[in-house]
């Protein structure tokens, strides 16, 4: 009878604290860098442009993880470093190494944990190094061990290199783009994250990967349109098979010159036959797709893009000027195409027809229109001081329009008005792509006639605005037209720039666990 007891006591004991494991909440890190970063431009990105933010502020960018959400309280959240750079040139070393080694120190300083949200985009390059993204996990790796669940979330711009698919557990992407479904991936990649270390089935059992050799940009694979549109339908179909947790199609970065600079497919799940199966599966289908890969708006010179534009008798009529779009790494400021657009006689007079040009920075000039205030003319040179290969500082006069102070990106904006072209000149360089952005500086888009802007694809506000629309191939760090680019080290041969004679190896290659690792 006593040993009885003994038993039931010691039956008793070790369910009371299964259950108090099973009730405990996991203690969860948050940690990353984001930045797509442009090898042929000649920018270079510090510290200060990643906007880093530290502590309670990183669940600023994760509206899923509010305070009263529902999985904010699934877990005991421990954000660290969070930092969002816009797209430009190469990181430097000296940054790099600073934002790294202070996340590092605040996972230190709050071990152990249970699981770790890494929020990526996978298309950073830095100085000296040719897998970042795989460097920093890595050495996060070395900080908490190797029984933390990790689970990442990426742009599918992004680049999934071996080493950070082997030090990873859980890794997803968007699926669309342009990326309206951002925060839903990120959430997509938490949610994966917590069902795991609730269900204690923790780190996937399989994870497959494959190296497609495709290289493209952006503006020729958006979800918006054939065949990207149909490619990306087939991902979650895949999640829901039995064995499988996620799926992603990676696209690769083409304005970096890296080896790891390529397409990827990457699923993961506890079933082995089914991973392999859904890995093999779209990788054939984004190969047997690759030929049918087209601009989404019409492509044309900027002269010709102009000569459509004047032509068109509804408006606004919208040109990207791409080869310098900030959005994908390109400096921000080659003059070239404003130089082209000043020569232009149709833009000469104050009643031409009206033109938006977005944007070009000059400090300069933004320190003489404060001195001289809205209505006065000024003349000054802007542009050309990072990125001069295309076209030296331009010089511009005109009446100063309209000024406006304490933008995220551009800290202070001043319109000119040259003729009946409208210049945006900012402090720093920045994107335009909302309509507050513009409307915010007294112009309206809807009334314009032409908008030149530096972006590629539009994003939903221009591109449901729009009355017409070309792309322009201009030069720029990234050019549109990737044969004129100067690749030395990315994976050889690489489509479209080269043919193959042979169809490339498209089977499934497991990747190891992060234990084993």
């Amino acid at each position: 009878m006593n040993k009885l007891f003994k038993l039931s006591l010691i039956f008793s004991l070790i369910l009371t604290i299964s259950c108090e494991k099973k009730s405990k909440k996991p203690k969860i890190a948050i940690a990353g860098l984001a930045i797509e970063s442009s090898t042929f431009s000649p920018a270079k990105t510090i510290e200060e442009d990643f906007k880093a933010r530290v502590g309670e502020d990183v669940f600023t960018f994760y509206p899923f993880l509010s305070k009263d959400s529902v999985n904010r309280k699934r877990a005991n959240w421990i954000p660290t470093i969070r930092g969002h750079a816009l797209p430009g040139g190469i990181v430097t070393r000296e940054a790099y190494e600073s934002l790294v080694n202070k996340t590092l120190i605040m996972l230190k300083e709050k071990m152990p944990f249970d699981g770790l949200f890494f929020d990526i985009h996978g298309a950073m390059s830095v100085e000296g190094i040719d897998d970042p993204e795989g460097d920093f996990i890595t050495r996060i790796r070395e900080v908490i061990g190797y029984q933390t669940l990790i689970s990442t979330s990426m742009d599918l711009h992004g680049n999934v290199s071996l080493e950070l698919a082997k030090q990873t557990d859980l890794i997803t992407c968007y699926r669309m783009a342009p990326h309206e479904d951002a925060i839903e991936s990120k959430k997509r990649t938490v949610d994966n994250l917590l069902q795991r270390l609730e269900s204690g089935k923790g780190k996937p059992l399989y994870k497959a990967r494959i190296e497609v050799p495709i290289l493209l940009p952006g503006e020729k694979t958006s979800t918006r349109i054939e065949p990207g549109k149909s490619l990306y339908a087939k991902v979650d179909p895949i999640t829901k098979r039995p064995g499988v947790i996620d799926a992603g199609i990676w696209l690769g970065y083409p304005w970096a010159d890296e080896p790891r600079n390529h397409g990827v497919i990457m699923v993961t799940g506890d079933d082995k036959i089914s991973v392999n199966e859904a890995a093999e599966f779209l990788a054939e289908s984004f190969w047997n797709v690759k030929d049918e890969f087209e601009f989404v708006a019409p492509v044309a010179s900027l002269e010709e893009s102009l000569n459509l534009a004047l032509k068109s008798k509804e408006v606004p009529y919208i040109i990207s000027d791409m080869g310098d779009n900030p959005t994908a790494g390109g400096a921000g400021d080659v003059t070239w195409t404003l130089r082209e657009l000043l020569k232009r006689k149709e833009f000469k007079s104050n009643d031409g027809p009206s033109l938006v040009y977005a944007s070009i920075p000059g400090p300069k000039l933004i320190n003489k229109a404060i001195k001289l205030g809205v209505g006065e003319v000024l003349e000054e040179y802007v542009g050309a001081e990072v990125d001069s290969r295309y076209s030296p500082p331009i010089k511009i006069k005109g009446t100063i329009k309209s000024i406006k102070h304490g933008d995220k990106y551009a800290e202070t904006e001043v319109v000119v008005q040259s003729g009946s072209i409208s210049i945006i000149v900012t402090k720093k360089r920045k994107p335009y792509h909302k309509l507050i952005d513009f409307l915010d500086l007294e112009i309206d888009p809807l009334k314009s006639d032409i908008i030149i802007v530096k972006i590629g694809y539009l994003v939903p506000e221009l591109f449901n605005i729009r009355k017409g629309w070309t792309m322009a191939l201009t030069p720029g760090g990234v050019d549109q037209d990737l044969s004129r680019l100067d690749y030395k080290r990315i994976k050889r041969p690489m489509f479209p720039l080269d043919n193959f004679e042979n169809k490339p190896d498209l089977s499934s290659k497991l990747v190891e666990t992060s234990n084993k690792y």
